[in-house]
């Protein structure tokens, strides 16, 4: 299983340079030990388990993880059920598709 969604997936969001350089951003150390420098899209609930939408500064690929704050610590967990993983997705796309709609009616 993948812990990424395409873009394509249905969030309707255009992944652009001035939308990034909005963001407040993380930097991911992957298994191989390179960097990601991530923008945080978001930190979200589902079923009482929190959740964090990152963007990859040069991907327009979305990334989900289990977040846990602890402290000044963050942890990020792979999503490796597929259940979970379907339902923590369609939340995103809903949460998502919700604050494009406010941010157009704002406009």
């Amino acid at each position: 299983m993948s812990e990424d969604m395409k873009c394509g997936c249905g969030c309707g969001h255009d992944h652009d340079d001035d939308v990034m350089e909005e963001m407040e951003t993380m930097t991911l150390t992957l298994d191989d030990d390179t960097e990601l420098e991530c923008g945080i899209i978001g930190v979200f609930d589902v079923d009482g388990t929190e959740y964090i939408a990152l963007l990859p500064k040069e991907d327009d690929t979305v990334l989900i993880y289990r977040y846990n704050e602890n402290g000044d610590d963050i942890e990020l967990a792979l999503i490796e059920n597929d259940d979970e993983f379907e339902r923590v997705s369609e939340a995103f796309n809903e949460l998502w598709e919700e604050e494009d709609e406010e941010s157009e009616e704002e406009e």
